[in-house]
């Protein structure tokens, strides 16, 4: 070997320890944030003791905290206090579908130049599938964990969006699990308990449900969030509006909820304490805290003028029970507001205790990062193969087949060339929407599509907005000279975002002019391929017989291209159902988003498939599969006797009984569970997975109740020929359950239906009224 050599060799090996030292450095050498156990001044401090319960180190805390330091810690930008070693720390972060860099406590570069990014939350809400939910969230709160040991991220994510997609113009109904509640609430709590994998009181991430409540209008015909106030009836926001949020509480077990900037019938959600203190904290027994939009208590009083005076304002936030701050008004006006005997330091105190008591479940008061469960996790662990297949897992599993007139799959034999048409047929930050971060990695639909096949690409219009037509010519020419086009449309940010609600439901611009000649043209099978966050009309293709399948994407995150190949040529059977009902461009008209209502009145149609029975471009859990699948009721109880529970009620009580329904609280619910067995047969000849959706339906005596609403879900894959039996248990108080104008749920008595597709299935429920006493 030559001296040159070995040099070279050298200087190699010493690169490489370097390498790993700094690898090294970045997973376990991040600073404590607070009880640093190299200084002797604060470690031996009683609140930094791990062995003493979390309460005792808190009120230990507080008690050696001044008056000025406690206020710098109620906002999201919170100060550092030198003298107890505690270091400054910035509550806002995102982690929606990936780690995000939308918030100041999260940044990409250096040993973290991405994160995972998985299909917007809309896309993956299509699967209806709870592990994979959960699992996404577990990869998110590891790389999130990954990247504070590298002092690029926090531990407090303000992540998921749970608000109900009411309307479909709404521009952040991307970011939601749907317009179902009970699906929007499954999807919460799943995904909440994959980010905090919580181990008894500890968390590897805060996570936080926003935004509550009854929040769903950015900037509609000049009617913006800051000066909404939504009018919402107690029945609506018990059966609709709140149900994601407390399952996010109930059954996530989630570290954080965020209040909103819209008034609810006419006060500030952030400052009305029956929303707060009594329903989060007193009912559902939050175990975390209460934060604000970001400047929502600002706007409060700034824009929405609730108050007279901005300590007014703080102090009326703080004791309806909010604990954070995100914006400065809390640092600026709660000194005044205690000076002024509108608020007391106990009441100060009583906020910091929840947030104090989040840190030091997330293990940030217990020195050494390094030493702790996650301490281990680095850049290593961000961005790992496995992590990039989940995505695109993800990606396949959410997109939904609507139309197929047996023209896909396609095939690499006899679609050998395919024209790839359309604004999005070449993007990559647009399958990933909004309240992203940076992707590991992309790939384009056009990518992912010349994997299988040769490609001719044309866009056809220079963005979505598609204002000219002077690109089609190119466009026609490639599909006619193509063995089959992929036309790939739809939406982006510029059109549906935060601050942007949409104003109608069709394709933008010339769109649809460009899929009509692109069809007219191509001389094989014509594929329409959508990325979008909301619903589209697209009633022109869906009824054109030169269109032969459309595909819904929505935006598929970094894997988008891959997958969205994948189901076209049939290495993916889509098994995705709508989880939004699409409507037509005339029901725009007939609803103005300001109307909150759910059901049906004098000239309002009423919203989502719960209440609204007119007619539909796509439903609410449409979606079709390269296979064919038969469902049959194997095992199905038809009669249930819900027992009275004398104890729980007045004998004079007679609202128990109102319109032959039973107060779900004064009845025993854990006895009221009917085992129902489905048989799924797999009747074609490509294995497939099958999404079963249950509904109920009370009976035609109840008035008050929704048409039909999901009870249950279930993803289950068959193979060709072959069967599985899914057992589904129906919880009469959970499933059979209504509420009432009043916003009591009741069980109403007599024949309620269950629907599983075609199938119906009748179940009597009769009260029993023994032991009750006149």
């Amino acid at each position: 070997m030559s001296r040159t050599t070995k040099r070279d060799s050298l200087t190699l090996l010493l690169l490489l320890l370097i390498a790993i030292l700094s690898i090294s450095s970045v997973e376990s050498g991040r600073p404590p944030f607070a009880c640093d156990p190299r200084n002797g001044l604060t470690r031996s401090l009683r609140f930094c003791r791990t062995n003493l319960p979390i309460h005792v180190r808190v009120r230990d805390l507080l008690g050696r905290l001044t008056l000025p330091e406690k206020i710098r810690l109620l906002v999201n930008n919170a100060i550092d206090v030198p003298r107890l070693g505690i270091r400054g720390y910035e509550w806002w972060s995102e982690a929606l579908h990936g780690v995000s860099n939308v918030g100041p406590g999260t940044k990409f570069g250096g040993s973290f130049p991405g994160a995972t990014s998985f299909p917007q939350v809309i896309t993956t809400a299509a699967s209806f599938n709870e592990s994979l939910w959960e699992r996404i969230g577990q990869v998110v709160s590891d790389e999130a964990r990954a990247m504070y040991n590298g002092g690029m991220a926090g531990l407090t994510y303000w992540s998921p969006n749970v608000n109900i997609f009411r309307d479909p113009r709404w521009g952040r109904g991307q970011e939601t699990p749907g317009e179902d509640p009970v699906l929007a609430g499954k999807y919460a709590a799943s995904y909440v308990r994959g980010l905090q994998s919580a181990t008894g009181n500890r968390l590897k991430v805060a996570a936080c449900c926003k935004h509550y409540t009854a929040y769903d209008i950015d900037n509609w015909k000049g009617v913006d969030r800051f000066h909404f106030n939504a009018r919402v009836s107690k029945q609506d926001l018990a059966d609709t509006y709140n149900v994601p949020f407390k399952a996010c509480v109930v059954e996530g077990k989630v570290a954080s909820v965020m209040c909103s900037y819209n008034q609810v019938n006419g006060k500030p959600t952030c400052a009305d304490p029956d929303l707060l203190k009594g329903t989060i904290r007193g009912q559902w027994h939050l175990n975390g805290y209460i934060v604000s939009d970001c400047d929502s208590v600002g706007v409060m009083y700034d824009t929405q003028h609730f108050t007279v005076t901005p300590e007014e304002s703080a102090a009326a936030t703080i004791k309806a029970g909010l604990d954070l701050d995100c914006g400065p008004f809390l640092a600026i006006y709660t000194d005044l507001a205690i000076r002024r005997g509108l608020l007391t330091v106990t009441d100060v105190d009583m906020a910091l205790a929840n947030t104090i008591t989040v840190q030091m479940r997330l293990g940030m008061f217990d020195g050494e990062p390094s030493a702790q469960p996650y301490g281990h996790l680095g850049p290593r662990h961000v961005c790992t193969p496995d992590h990039k297949q989940l995505a695109l897992e993800a990606a396949r599993q959410g997109i939904v087949l609507l139309k197929n007139s047996r023209s896909l799959p396609l095939s690499t034999s006899r679609h050998r060339t395919v024209a790839v048409i359309g604004p999005n047929s070449d993007v990559t930050e647009t399958m990933i929407g909004n309240y992203a971060g940076v992707a590991c990695d992309y790939t384009s639909p056009l990518k992912g599509i010349s994997r299988y096949v040769r490609t001719v690409h044309q866009a056809g219009c220079s963005n979505v907005v598609c204002k000219a037509n002077n690109l089609f010519g190119f466009a026609e020419v490639a599909a006619r000279h193509a063995d089959a086009t992929v036309l790939i449309m739809g939406l982006d940010q510029s059109i549906e975002a935060e601050f942007k609600d949409r104003t109608g439901l069709l394709l933008p611009g010339y769109q649809q002019e460009l899929v009509t000649r692109v069809a007219q043209a191509s001389k094989g099978p014509t594929i329409l391929v959508l990325m979008s966050g909301g619903p589209i009309d697209v009633s022109f293709a869906k009824y054109d017989r030169r269109v032969s399948a459309i595909l819904w994407a929505g935006y598929p995150g970094q894997a988008g291209g891959t997958a969205i190949a994948d189901v076209l040529f049939g290495t993916t059977n889509p098994g995705g159902k709508l989880p939004m009902t699409w409507y037509p461009q005339s029901y725009v008209a007939k609803v103005p988003m300001t109307n909150m209502g759910m059901r049906p009145s004098r000239g309002y149609p009423g919203r989502t498939y719960r209440f609204y029975k007119g007619p539909v471009v796509f439903p609410f859990g449409h979606g079709l599969s390269y296979t064919n699948f038969k469902q049959s009721l194997a095992l199905a109880p038809t009669d249930l006797s819900v027992l009275i529970n004398t104890n729980l009620f007045a004998t004079k009580n007679y609202s128990t009984l109102s319109s032959n329904a039973i107060r779900v609280k004064h009845t025993n619910c854990d006895s009221l569970s009917l085992p129902l067995h489905i048989d799924v047969e797999n009747i074609g000849n490509m294995d497939g997975t099958h999404t079963l959706l249950l509904f109920s339906e009370p009976p035609a005596s109840v008035k008050w109740s929704p048409n039909k609403q999901l009870i249950s879900f279930h993803r289950v894959h068959v193979v060709a020929g072959s069967k599985q039996r899914v057992k589904i248990d129906v919880h009469a108080c959970k499933h059979l359950s209504v509420v009432d104008e009043f916003g009591i749920r009741r069980i109403p008595m007599g024949q309620h239906s269950l629907y599983i597709g075609d199938l119906k299935h009748s179940i009597s429920l009769q009260a029993n009224l023994e032991g009750i006493k006149n």
